[in-house]
């Protein structure tokens, strides 16, 4: 059986129905893995329309009686009104029906309907005025599945990017570059690893100051926080080296040195990824009951509704996760 990857279509206003539609029509996805998409049936016979994409659109209803593997199969939730829909306006109404996408792709993933989940994007302010209490989807499927510790993992091709902080100021990330707090994410990075399928997963972490320091001259966290955890967590068996010269960890993870690198601070590893491919880096949530990957960019306001997205980003995320798809 191929995999079968669940795809919320995201807010309707922004990219997320199009570029949806499009990676389905795709050669490298359709005939290999079986899509199903959570959304409304116009709004993405719309974007299939924008995108001259030839789709044949399959509903099927919530226990997914009917899966066909040669057409976009949907679960149908008749959550927006096409007359109020306004391609790249802020939307309570677009808001509220992306979280109730997400809310009924988790309660399958959950139960084991479908292999992973591969999102498209929503938008922060169409939350907040929705009045829905999180900022995004890390948040929301951490709270729906009462998942404490979900990890945010970046792939372009072989390289792997787990962050030890992401969304603080870097003042404030170099103050949380602690030793517990770093021997205890090795701890969880590996972990993480394995359940994708690597055996004895060998970690790098990058160091946070100009050549890590060098030994207090521009900066005392590599010997008095970030060598004392590696220490630790090699003790503890964990194949892990560093810290090592943030300029250079990462050209070497890519040729595989290592299998994953975890980066200190959000840009560190961001700029990493995306100068190797910025179309292609993926994001992955790990940590959860499911796997969950994304793409790496927004709503598009300012293209949304013209037909004119690459859904490079969305095949890839599918792809992604088919590869990774897995039955906890």
């Amino acid at each position: 059986m191929k995999p079968l990857i669940c795809v919320p279509m995201g807010d309707a206003a922004g990219v997320g129905p199009e570029i949806l539609v499009a990676a389905a029509c795709d050669r490298t996805v359709r005939g290999k893995i079986s899509l199903l998409a959570v959304g409304q049936a116009e709004v993405l016979s719309r974007a299939a329309r924008l995108m001259d994409a030839d789709l044949e659109i399959n509903r099927v209803d919530a226990d997914l009686v009917g899966i066909r593997e040669d057409a976009l199969n949907l679960v149908h939730l008749d959550n927006i009104d096409l007359n109020a829909l306004v391609y790249g306006k802020v939307s309570a109404m677009c808001g509220k029906a992306a979280y109730e996408y997400i809310a009924e792709a988790v309660r399958l993933a959950s139960s084991g309907k479908v292999d992973a989940l591969a999102t498209t994007p929503i938008n922060k302010e169409s939350l907040k005025a929705a009045a829905i209490p999180y900022v995004g989807h890390t948040e929301i499927l951490a709270g729906l599945t009462s998942s404490p510790n979900p990890l945010t993992m970046f792939q372009v091709r072989d390289l792997r990017v787990f962050f030890l902080t992401r969304h603080l100021s870097l003042l404030e990330a170099c103050k949380a570059v602690t030793r517990a707090r770093l021997l205890d994410y090795i701890r969880h990075c590996s972990k993480a690893l394995e359940a994708l399928g690597i055996e004895r997963p060998k970690l790098a972490v990058a160091g946070l100051n100009p050549h890590c320091g060098e030994h207090g001259l521009f900066g005392g966290e590599e010997d008095l926080e970030i060598a004392p955890a590696i220490a630790e967590a090699r003790k503890e068996g964990y194949a892990v080296e560093g810290p090592k010269p943030a300029d250079s960890v990462f050209h070497f993870a890519l040729q595989g040195a290592w299998d994953a690198v975890i980066s200190l601070y959000h840009d560190q590893g961001h700029i990493a990824t995306k100068m190797v491919d910025f179309d292609r880096t993926i994001s992955l949530t790990l940590g959860l009951p499911f796997l969950r990957t994304s793409v790496d960019h927004g709503t598009a306001f300012d293209i949304a509704g013209k037909g004119r997205v690459s859904a490079v980003s969305m095949v890839e995320a599918v792809r992604l996760a088919a590869l990774y798809a897995w039955r906890p």
